[in-house]
């Protein structure tokens, strides 16, 4: 797995490609003057997080015949702010599910994700606590 990361301004908005030419733009949140007009390291991390689940997730549930017509995240990272670096401690994760399957299902592909399959999560586990809940069709479970 290969990325390259070009500068693109005088500023600190980078662009990080991978080997497939996906590319995203990097910036830094904390900057005083200026747009930000990227994502932040950290905020990318948490992507990561959300996405590599989220295929967990999916695979393990049509690996069963299932197919969510509804997956969605919102993940909140909590951070050391006043220590250099500024890690984080804890990763709340709310995963939105909507369909035609039980509730076991859903907890049971959730917790294979972050106790098993996900490689981001699995990587921050060192530092990072990570929560996450389910609402299955509305509902938490």
């Amino acid at each position: 797995m290969n990325v390259s990361l070009e500068r693109i301004n005088d500023d600190y908005l980078f662009e990080v490609t991978n080997a497939n030419g996906m590319s995203v733009r990097l910036d830094n949140k904390s900057k005083t003057t200026g747009e930000v007009q990227g994502i932040s390291p950290m905020e990318l991390l948490l992507m990561g997080v959300a996405g590599c689940s989220s295929i967990d997730i999916v695979a393990i549930l049509n690996k069963q015949k299932i197919n969510p017509k509804v997956l969605k995240m919102e993940v909140h990272g909590h951070r050391h702010e006043n220590e250099v670096p500024a890690l984080f401690y804890q990763i709340d994760i709310a995963i939105h599910l909507e369909g035609d399957f039980s509730p076991e299902k859903a907890k049971r592909a959730a917790q294979l994700s972050f106790d098993k399959y996900c490689s981001v999560s699995k990587t921050l586990e060192p530092t990072a606590k990570i929560n996450h809940k389910i609402i299955l069709n509305g509902i938490e479970i």
